[in-house]
């Protein structure tokens, strides 16, 4: 039996992605081993948030190496609430344009609840309403991220209706 590359599997724990028994499946070893190994050597699972942290650490430093010059020194707290700021404001920027957009899908979604299909319009109505779902359905996503609902989870309800519309239109 060949030796298990124990560097690609603590890759692959510590990202995360994978249930510790997809990682023992893929690389020929037992989970039990892979939690042995873990403990003993301190691995630790999804590095993501220390990632993000690391690099709002680094950006903060920076802030505050770059304004070093000036006669005052700004606190971390005075660069936070700045950085946080102009971020709310982008995230509150992109809710305003997510509602223009609703707004846009929802008088689609009426003109083509009163439109009649007929025989001649039938294909461009088709092409309407697939296009008018896939506007509504990203625009629940978007609006889903950029309220912070679902944490990034796929929305099963969402994927289903896209999948169905998809179908229909290859029908």
């Amino acid at each position: 039996m060949a030796k298990p590359d124990w560097e690609a599997i603590e890759s692959a724990y510590r990202a995360g992605s994978l249930s510790i028994r997809a990682i023992a499946e893929k690389h020929g070893v037992s989970d039990t081993a892979i939690r042995k190994k873990a403990s003993q050597q301190n691995w630790q699972r999804d590095l993501t948030n220390k990632v993000k942290t690391a690099t709002q650490d680094k950006l903060v430093r920076a802030e505050v190496r770059a304004s070093g010059s000036q006669s005052k020194v700004r606190t971390d707290d005075e660069i936070i609430e700045e950085a946080s700021d102009e971020a709310a404001a982008v995230v509150i920027a992109h809710r305003e344009g997510l509602a223009a957009w609703r707004g846009i899908t929802n008088k689609l979604r009426i003109f083509l609840e009163d439109a009649e299909i007929t025989e001649d319009n039938h294909a461009a109505m088709s092409r309407s309403i697939t296009a008018g779902v896939d506007a509504q359905i990203k625009v629940i996503k978007a609006e889903r991220e950029a309220y912070n609902i679902d944490s990034g989870e796929k929305n099963s309800e969402t994927d289903t209706l896209s999948d169905l519309m998809d179908s229909l239109s290859k029908g």
